[in-house]
Order: structure tokens, then C-alpha cells, then sequence
């Protein structure tokens, strides 16, 4: 008993003790501004990223198309095969033409892509590398007009090459 009452004292006088203890917060302050000045080291960083992303979701894009492209390519020509056999498909003209569509889209998405770089001074140095690939989508396109789907594959495939190694050149 007489070890309990000396317990219970004991804690008694310490709880108070540890409850009063630290009762600031210790965080450092730094005097100055809170904010870090922006420096064109910075813009031209944030820039450049937003660059490479718009590049990146180019290629995201069209490799998606290019994998579902290579069977539907093969589908076309065999329809395209029946046809010349007598066999028409309706279907078969309005795929192409959704195709036709797919490609025109991949080259205004390119062109735009090429005048952003063309017109923002942090992306004119990668520009250069970046050019000529909206007009190897509108040579994929002419070559979809033509029913050459396989061949317009192709060309889409060089422009993804392109746009890859201006990634590289960008890292």
C-alpha cells in the first residue's frame, strides 16, 4: 500500500512537470521573402517541360493509333479485295473515311504542335528538329486519301521517330 501512495504522488508531480514542457513549437524561420523570386532558369524550365509533355502526348497518341491501325489496315484491304470481286461493303467506305478523318486530325494536332514550338523563344532551338513532321502526317494523309493505309502507316511511324528524338534532344 505504502508503495502505491508513493507511486501515485510521484506521478503526481511529474505529470504536471512533462504537461508544461516544450510548449513552443521550435521551427526555423528564414528572414526574407517567402517566395523564391522567379528567374528565367525557371520559366524556361516550366516551358521546356510543357514542351516535351505536348511532344510526349503526340507520341502517346499516335502509337495508340498505330497499334489498333495495323488490323484494321489489313481488315481494309481484304474488304477493299471483295469489293474489286464484286462483294461491296458499306461498311468499308465509312471506315476509311473515319480513318481519312483520324489522320487529318493527326496532322492539325502536329501543325499546331509545330507553331508552338516555332512561336515560344524557349522551344525555337528544338524547333528545327520538330520540323517537317506535320508535313510527314500530311503525307500519311494523301496516302490514306489513296486507300495506301499500310504505306500511310509508315509514315506515321517516322513521324513518331521524329518526335521521339527531339525528346532526346530536349532531356
Amino acid at each position: 500500500m505504502n508503495r502505491i501512495a508513493t507511486l501515485a504522488i510521484a506521478v503526481i508531480l511529474f505529470v504536471p512537470a512533462t504537461a508544461f514542457t516544450q510548449t513552443r513549437s521550435r521551427t526555423t524561420r528564414r528572414g526574407g521573402s517567402a517566395t523564391k523570386p522567379i528567374t528565367s532558369a525557371t520559366t524556361n524550365a516550366a516551358v521546356r517541360t510543357e514542351g516535351a509533355t505536348r511532344i510526349a502526348t503526340q507520341i502517346k497518341n499516335l502509337t495508340t493509333f498505330l497499334y489498333l491501325f495495323g488490323g484494321v489496315a489489313k481488315d481494309l484491304e481484304a474488304l477493299d479485295a471483295a469489293a474489286k470481286s464484286g462483294q461491296a461493303s458499306p461498311t468499308n467506305d465509312r471506315n476509311k473515311a473515319q480513318l481519312k478523318a483520324s489522320f487529318e486530325d493527326f496532322r492539325v494536332g502536329l501543325d499546331q504542335l509545330e507553331i508552338y514550338f516555332r512561336s515560344t523563344p524557349e522551344l525555337q532551338p528544338y524547333y528545327v528538329k520538330l520540323a517537317g513532321s506535320a508535313s510527314g502526317a500530311a503525307a500519311a494523309e494523301d496516302l490514306a486519301a489513296s486507300s495506301r493505309f499500310r504505306d500511310a502507316g509508315r509514315s506515321l511511324i517516322s513521324v513518331v521517330g521524329r518526335l521521339a528524338d527531339v525528346l532526346v534532344v530536349m532531356r
